[in-house]
């Protein structure tokens, strides 16, 4: 059989649906093997992404159909159909027929029935979880966060690819992202530490300030993104990798401080297809700890009169606000104050910090909370 956009779609599904692999990390490994055109490969990715994305909701219309649950192979061939068909835009027949032509001879019948009912008969959604394919746990905690509208707008944006943004010196990054480097406020001369700083793109994006900046890292492959997105970036940037729960530096070290904290990812599911599959409600909770431990262990680091900032890709109180106001530091809201800029419009008030929702301004979401450190 020859290659295709659906075989090599598959080929990464059975991979991520039944081994446990990352869909950003199987499948340029194997579009790298491949002799597929541009245009091939970007619809491959979208047949990938997609369907990973879209899991439950494919299961919910393949499962009208199915008496008793398919093999693996035939689990996922099915997705792959139930996708093109319903959400990646794909002509009825040409979904039907292509995704048909990659099932063995002794399901591909199977394949061909259940497909064409998923192409005609008309779906009845049992609630906005399914329809949107997200676990029950993540949308009951958007409708507990935010307003029933904000909720299900959040989780309709992030089932659409993000657009790209790309800074004035030329670095692809969420422009929320961006949005938080600015906010650090960094001045020339300041020598500033971003304690979780891998792959680098905030720490990259304060340097450009003229700042001295230090980034961090626990794990060496990320301290190694850093270094090399800077240097290719042409920034001085020295890289260290260190535990930001035990930081090897002094008290009073550092002018500014960005501590953009391990979190689950919410706010940025749709940049990552299967991370709505693999985090627990459990998973949220182990983070909030850990993020607190890392508040702790960052505040005496800054100088009196110094700011923290902290920030996460994600739009729970659970990991943010919930922590609190570290003992010696007051809150700087959204208005700024002589040392610190005012955040943009599309930020609004969050308990003490500031939140964007992924709606909001096609960004991921992200909670900013922004501390200066007092003098007494």
């Amino acid at each position: 059989m020859s290659e295709t956009s659906r075989s090599i779609a598959l080929s990464a599904l059975m991979r991520i649906d039944h081994d446990g692999a990352y869909a950003n990390l199987v499948l340029p490994t194997i579009l790298s093997r491949s002799k597929l055109s541009d245009a091939d490969r970007r619809f491959a990715t979208d047949l990938v992404y997609g369907t990973t994305r879209m899991r439950r909701a494919c299961d919910a219309l393949i499962d009208r159909f199915v008496m008793s649950e398919p093999d693996d192979a035939t689990r996922t061939l099915l997705r792959l159909g139930a996708y093109q068909l319903v959400f990646g835009g794909v002509p009825p027949h040409a979904a039907v027929s292509a995704t048909v032509d990659l099932a063995p001879r002794k399901t591909s019948g199977f394949v061909n029935a259940v497909l064409r009912k998923v192409s005609t008969v008309t779906m009845i959604w049992p609630q906005d979880a399914v329809r949107l394919s997200y676990p029950d746990w993540i949308a009951q905690r958007f409708h507990k966060e935010m307003s029933a509208e904000d909720a299900l707008m959040s989780l309709e944006r992030m089932n659409v690819p993000p657009p790209v943004s790309m800074r004035s010196d030329g670095y692809v990054q969420d422009e929320s992202s961006q949005w938080v480097a600015a906010a650090v406020g960094a001045k020339r001369g300041e020598l500033i530490l971003d304690v979780c700083a891998g792959p680098g793109g905030k720490a990259t994006g304060i340097a450009a300030s003229g700042a001295t900046v230090i980034g961090a890292d626990l794990q060496f492959t990320r301290a190694g993104l850093v270094a090399q997105n800077a240097q290719r970036m042409g920034y001085h940037l020295p890289v260290v990798a260190a535990d930001g729960m035990t930081p090897p530096f002094g008290d009073n070290s550092f002018d500014r401080l960005l501590l953009d904290a391990p979190c689950s990812g919410l706010g940025a599911l749709r940049r990552r297809a299967d991370a709505r599959w693999r985090m627990t409600a459990a998973d949220v909770d182990e983070l909030g700890l850990l993020q607190k431990k890392l508040i702790d262990a960052s505040t005496s680091l800054v100088k009196p009169g110094g700011v923290l900032v902290y920030s996460v890709c994600t739009v729970t109180a659970s990991e943010s606000i919930d922590h609190g106001v570290p003992a010696g530091f007051d809150v700087v809201g959204r208005e700024g104050d002589a040392d610190l800029p005012p955040l943009g419009d599309e930020w609004s008030d969050f308990g003490i910090g500031t939140r964007v929702l992924p709606h909001h301004a096609d960004t991921d979401g992200m909670v900013l909370i922004r501390y200066r450190r007092r003098y007494d």
